[in-house]
């Protein structure tokens, strides 16, 4: 027992404060990449508070494609793979396994990681994405695998692109993006 507390002590020194030019690119990245996917909305003719690309895993999928692109997450295999799979686990266990909220949710969030590990494509905001295809609006439940296409991959496919532009504008060698597609 006085091992597990032992190595919850963490002993490594924090890292240091990301340079402000790290911050600007990563502030704009973010910025377009949201904004982009927000006026995805005008085309679905939704109107803005029930718009449905806007899903809160699309927030974080932002954190590491701008913040930290050359992470193994931030790969577009990883964040288009992963949105795209967990989302389709999501909405198939809604669809047809009839258990209560609390047991859908925790199997669609295991499930996800489960089937993210086996295709390589291990995203941590697809394990939110397919919790919002158990648990989101109306809208979402009522969409059913077209959840899938729209807004989740279509909107994971237009944060990677610029994430493709933003992240490759930056003269920073150490920026570019992607490290890898396959």
């Amino acid at each position: 027992m006085k091992q597990i507390f032992y190595r919850m002590k963490g002993g490594a020194i924090c890292p240091p404060r990301t340079p402000l030019s790290k911050v600007a690119w990563s502030w704009l990245g973010a910025f377009l990449g949201i904004y982009c996917v927000a006026i995805l909305n005008r085309f679905t003719e939704l109107d803005a508070l029930h718009s449905m690309y806007l899903v809160g895993s699309f927030g974080a999928s932002s954190v590491l494609l701008y913040g930290a692109p050359q992470a193994d997450f931030s790969q577009p295999r990883n964040v288009i793979g992963g949105h795209v799979l967990c989302a389709f686990i999501g909405v198939t266990l809604q669809k047809y396994v009839p258990l209560d909220m609390a047991l859908l949710a925790a199997l669609a969030v295991s499930l996800s990681i489960v089937g993210m590990h086996f295709t390589r494509t291990l995203h941590p905001p697809g394990g939110a994405t397919a919790l919002i295809a158990i648990s989101g609006s109306t809208n979402i439940i009522e969409s059913g695998y077209y959840f899938v296409i729209s807004p989740i991959a279509i909107g994971a496919i237009m944060l990677v692109i610029i994430a493709l532009a933003v992240n490759n504008l930056s003269s920073n060698p150490a920026r570019h993006y992607p490290r890898y597609w396959l």
